[in-house]
């Protein structure tokens, strides 16, 4: 198997590459560590590589899958795909029987609240837990005009997909400090995303923004959003970037509705990348919840 070279971000991602396969295509995810089952989950327009820190601060106790999506990061990126959220949860799914994944912590950011939560609502008895950051499971009418005009035909693939302004502009726009970002890190969140060909699903899952019941995703997170009320009794931890203009604090306020239970850890200096402007104190907070894990017996 070969993989995509990782020229100037060698020593920020330094993690084996793993392939499943669907269909016929690469399916990309990282397998580090042994233990307790930790699956991270992405969003749009990231991979696997925006956990790095936490994968290496976390392996050393447990077993961290971190998936990349179809059309996404180290996966393979066909051009006539369905490229619709009931298809990322599908390939989700069958990744986690395929590995036989269960106990599973569910680590997910953007638009991979939607897509874990919905592995999660079919596969209820493998999920034992939950960790949420800045992301969405249910429907909303929110809709920022910069992502809006990345929906305007002609102009949004142009821009999307033709001058990579999507990816480009997050590393500016979804941190708070994005001086902080090295050289090897906006390198790394870009490589998979050299050129038209492969910007194809960082474009599709902003087309995929299901706004109005005549969207084709629609009804697919409405039933995610029905199913949430199973997962209700699970431990859950909501980590905010309170400084996220697209997934705001309004988001948070819907789970923590939703999810009584579930404690939060709010980060009034962090954006949308809320990993990238607050990593130390997250992995303070994820570790002591994971310690709250129940025993497996001997």
């Amino acid at each position: 198997m070969t993989f995509p070279a990782r020229t100037g971000f060698e020593q920020e991602y330094p993690f084996e590459s793993h392939e499943f396969r669907l269909d016929g295509l690469r399916y990309h995810y990282l397998d580090e560590g042994s233990g307790p089952t930790l699956l991270f989950v992405h969003g749009n327009p990231t991979w696997s590589f925006a956990f790095r820190n936490l994968i290496k601060a976390l392996s050393p106790q447990f077993r961290v899958l971190a998936v990349d999506h179809i059309g996404c990061g180290f996966s393979d990126k066909p051009q006539d795909y369905p490229y619709r959220l009931s298809q990322h949860v599908a390939n989700l799914e069958r990744f986690i029987v395929g590995l036989d994944l269960r106990e599973i912590t569910l680590f997910a950011h953007d638009w991979g609240g939607a897509i874990g939560m919905g592995a999660a609502r079919h596969l209820p008895e493998r999920f034992s837990q939950f960790v949420l950051f800045n992301t969405a499971a249910f429907r909303s009418q929110r809709m920022p005009l910069r992502i809006a005009v990345c929906r305007i035909p002609g102009i949004g693939a142009f821009g999307v997909r033709g001058l990579n302004l999507f990816s480009r502009a997050a590393l500016q726009m979804a941190v708070v400090r994005p001086d902080r970002l090295t050289p090897a890190v906006r390198r790394g969140y870009l490589a998979p995303y050299a050129n038209w060909h492969d910007r194809i699903a960082v474009l599709r899952f902003v087309q995929d923004i299901p706004l109005a019941p005549t969207h084709p995703s629609y009804s697919t997170l409405a039933s995610i959003e029905q199913g949430l009320v199973k997962l209700a009794d699970r431990p859950m931890l909501l980590i905010w970037g309170e400084r996220d203009w697209c997934f705001t604090t309004e988001f948070l306020d819907e789970f923590q509705r939703r999810f009584p239970q579930a404690e939060t850890l709010r980060l009034p200096d962090a954006g949308h990348y809320v990993f990238e402007d607050a990593a130390d104190p997250i992995i303070v907070r994820v570790k002591e919840f994971l310690a709250r894990l129940p025993a497996r017996p001997q």
